[in-house]
């Protein structure tokens, strides 16, 4: 019966820490933003026929694939049943990370629509740097004075339907070389441009100053095991002279 008791203790115990343990969040594996411009906002990557600018709004930014190397962001609108575009990204680094959303633009003529940069996701080091079509990125490299990232491949800008998953563009965005214009017009190499995290540094065991640089190998046992056997049987022929002498 104690044991019945004991037993149902614990079940108990089990069922109330789940249902005290906090659901995680949905949009954690896909850093689902909501993200709302005051003005309109020019956009990279393949996106639905005239909307190249956003209008000013209320849009949802989704990590649709993450590679180590590359990621492929996509815009929704508010209600997430429509998707605006789906943009090439290139995992780029920052030193400090904040507790908000950060979202970087290129500064552009008066009455141009800003272009966007860079999204951040609240908390993480890492972030996305858009990439831009070819041309585009070297117009908007020399009017920012700043450069831009942009595919070596032709890809196209619009499409009268959503990009899908499975669809052979969005493979092509996967395997696509990235460069970057520099303001001259110089293409560079994509390294010279994202910022890179600093190399882990392996921790380093302490070591007394006593110890040889070299421990000596370790001592065979048969050497041992040859004098205990002597010992003993001298042990064992002294026994014997004393039982035949107290005879």
């Amino acid at each position: 019966m104690k044991l019945l008791n004991a037993m149902t203790a614990v079940c108990s115990i089990a069922l109330l820490g789940v249902a005290l343990t906090p659901a995680a969040r949905a949009d954690d594996y896909n850093d689902k933003t909501v993200i709302t411009f005051s003005g309109p906002v020019e956009i990279p990557g393949v996106h639905l026929k005239g909307w190249g600018v956003l209008p000013a709004g209320t849009y949802v930014f989704k990590l649709v694939d993450s590679q180590s190397d590359r990621h492929i962001v996509q815009i929704f609108s508010a209600d997430e049943k429509t998707v605006y575009a789906t943009i090439l990204a290139i995992p780029n680094y920052r030193l400090k990370a904040t507790g908000k959303t950060v979202v970087t633009f290129r500064e552009r003529p008066a009455g141009e629509p800003e272009a966007l940069r860079a999204w951040f996701y609240p908390g993480k080091n890492w972030g996305d740097e858009f990439v831009y079509p070819k041309a585009r990125a070297m117009e908007i490299a020399k009017t920012t004075n700043t450069p831009v990232l942009f595919a070596v491949i032709e890809l196209p800008t619009e499409v009268a339907e959503p990009v899908k998953a499975d669809s052979m563009l969005l493979k092509n965005l996967k395997q696509a070389r990235i460069k970057a214009f520099q303001p001259t017009g110089e293409q560079v190499e994509m390294a010279a441009v994202v910022t890179s995290p600093p190399p882990a540094e392996l921790p380093v065991m302490p070591v007394a100053d006593n110890l040889p640089a070299q421990l000596p190998a370790t001592a065979s046992m048969v050497p041992l095991i040859g004098l205990v056997g002597l010992i003993s049987l001298f042990a064992a022929l002294s026994l014997r002279r004393v039982a035949i002498r107290v005879r």
